[in-house]
């Protein structure tokens, strides 16, 4: 079973744009061109293991779930239990939620 990489990028580009990271943001961060961050996130292109370790430490997210989707059960019980609550939010709410967790994770960021 190889690995999908548009599955990967798109997992990429989706916790890039929850975190509010533009792609020119991500590329600066990682030391790659906005054009190669692209084409990873549209699965285009593949990433050398120094590209693949920054955008996991750059966007918080562990490798093997980058590569495969995998997540650790702590992590899945966490998720259920935030999706639990964003569903039973308003959707007219939805946005102060979802800014709301974005910041808790700016705050937690700068704290290191």
């Amino acid at each position: 079973m190889g690995l999908n990489m548009k599955e990967i990028g798109m997992r990429i580009r989706g916790q890039r744009e929850f975190l509010g990271i533009t792609r020119e943001q991500l590329a600066e961060m990682i030391d790659i061109t906005p054009k190669f961050c692209s084409d990873i996130e549209l699965g285009v292109k593949g990433m050398s293991l120094n590209t693949l370790d920054l955008i996991s430490a750059k966007l918080k997210l562990s490798v093997d779930y980058i590569l495969y989707g995998n997540a650790p059960n702590e992590y899945l019980d966490s998720a259920k239990m935030i999706y639990e609550m964003l569903t039973s939010c308003h959707s007219s709410k939805m946005k102060y939620a979802v800014e709301v967790m974005k910041n808790f994770i700016m705050a937690i960021e700068q704290e290191k």
